[in-house]
């Protein structure tokens, strides 16, 4: 089939390569992550003050990461789109992807209604928040007034205002919609101009890249100020104060990601379990610095020398981090019905659907912020009104959950993370521009993506650079199998 390809052609691996020596296991990124996370646990137990300061160190890392998602996000759409030369067939392969996010999107938010109907997490609540809590949630309260509806949604979140701005206020959905216009722009240029084009734009993604590889190198004091914080902001002890919303969500999220994404997986031929070993790195960064954003940049690659097409996971990865949070939509019907019980109040069934299909649109606003999701949250609550959800009690609703959230956005990320690769392997696999051989062979040993990861972000035993002379897997070279072959 020309659909599986070679698994010789997929790895790049000529007659003549070199073999790689199999590196150690402390030259490898994520045993030093789990090394920052149980260092950072330990900080926290043991000098709770010390680990509340230690949270600059997560969030400076991903401000720095923050800084290259825009043109990471800009340069892979452009060149996954312009290089196909067929707005059609890109046309198609949105909407196979949009069509996807939307099914998963009405799925995750059903199924955080029926686990905060089973399983009740506030009834009987009777915790106070403290006054920072309430102060945090007028916080997220007054940001989410910023929203208008749907109008809103396309005028202030969506539709750039400038050409510049997107990129200086990290709005993954405008930017999004900027790449797309430009790749458009670019795919109607004569053959020539549009190749020199996207030799362009590949090559400032090199660049970018190279930043990447530079900034990669602190994801472990990241993953230990992240993990110091939050043990030492809540302590061993104080973690079991709201322990049975936390262990709902997760739990609901780990039924999500083995039974929902473990079917479709098993439907489309590959296991979830092999998919989360082979991301297991990203994982573990996600983990420590509780944000999917710091490992966007690998995903791409990683994907790609999985045996997804350059063009699937340029137009998938990019859009489902705005479109395809799984996550967040767990979380947003858990929480919101989690408020309602709080309050020794409930929520009819039909007020609980209407309340989903409000949140069908406004999760798609949750991107591009750390922590976005008690925003959108506060802002779906606000959109509903009515009797159930007042000013005062969103606010109460809000502070309740906002000591917690550190926790659980760590739950969401991850979960949105495993969501956005199954989905680009899924519709890799209906475009028809999925290596199944390559995917297969990766899963089973994932270090066949060494080579790809250490020439685009420094994954290696080596000293930075020192791979450049080395034949990689070649994810620039993957010659993209044609649709509906």
């Amino acid at each position: 089939m020309a659909e599986t390809g070679t698994a010789a052609e997929s790895s790049g691996a000529g007659a003549g390569a070199p073999t790689r020596r199999k590196k150690k296991i402390y030259a490898q990124l994520w045993f030093w992550v789990i090394i920052g996370i149980a260092a950072g646990i330990l900080v926290g137990l043991l000098t709770p003050g010390f680990g509340k300061e230690m949270k600059w160190l997560a969030e400076a890392f991903v401000q720095m990461i923050k800084v290259i998602i825009g043109p990471v996000i800009f340069c892979t759409v452009i060149v996954g789109i312009a290089s196909l030369g067929n707005l059609a067939r890109a046309g198609g392969l949105a909407l196979r992807a949009l069509g996807y996010f939307f099914a998963m999107t009405v799925l995750a938010l059903t199924i955080g209604l029926l686990a905060a109907n089973v399983f009740a997490p506030g009834a009987g609540f009777e915790g106070r928040p403290s006054a920072a809590d309430f102060e945090k949630a007028k916080e997220n309260l007054g940001d989410a007034e910023h929203g208008g509806g749907v109008v809103g949604f396309i005028t202030d979140s969506l539709l750039p205002k400038s050409f510049i701005g997107p990129f200086v206020d990290n709005s993954v959905l405008q930017v999004l919609v900027l790449a797309i216009l430009t790749a458009c722009a670019i795919s109607g240029l004569n053959s020539t101009l549009r190749t020199r084009l996207v030799g362009v734009f590949e090559s400032i993604s090199k660049v970018i890249f190279g930043i990447i590889r530079i900034v990669m190198w602190a994801a472990p004091v990241a993953a230990f100020g992240g993990m110091a914080y939050t043990v030492g902001n809540f302590g061993g002890a104080s973690l079991w104060n709201l322990l049975k919303l936390m262990g709902v969500f997760w739990g609901t999220c780990a039924f999500f990601i083995l039974v929902v994404l473990g079917g479709i997986s098993w439907a489309t031929g590959f296991n979830i379990l092999k998919v989360i070993r082979l991301v297991k790195d990203e994982l573990l960064i996600i983990l420590g610095t509780s944000s999917s954003e710091s490992v966007l940049p690998r995903l791409l690659t990683k994907l790609q020398s999985a045996g997804a097409s350059k063009q699937t996971v340029g137009m998938v990865i990019p859009t489902g981090y705005s479109f395809n949070l799984d996550g967040t939509c767990i979380y947003l019907t858990l929480g919101a019905l989690f408020i309602i019980q709080a309050g020794g109040e409930s929520l009819p069934i039909g007020a609980q659907i209407g309340l989903a299909v409000l949140m069908v649109l406004t999760s798609k606003g949750a991107a591009g912020v750390t922590g976005a999701g008690l925003v959108t949250l506060a802002a779906s609550l606000q959109a509903f009104g009515g009797e159930f959800f007042t000013p005062e009690a969103i606010v109460v609703g809000l502070a309740l959950i906002v000591g917690i959230d550190r926790v659980m956005s760590e739950g969401r990320a991850l979960t949105n993370c495993i969501g956005n690769v199954v989905a680009t392997l899924v519709v890799a696999r209906w475009n028809g521009e999925l290596d199944r051989e390559r995917l297969a062979a990766v899963l089973d040993d994932p270090s066949l993506v060494e080579a790809d990861m250490e020439a685009e972000h420094g994954d290696s035993d080596e000293t930075p650079g020192s791979d450049a002379d080395l034949p990689s897997a070649g994810t620039s070279e993957r010659t993209p199998v044609p649709a509906g072959s």
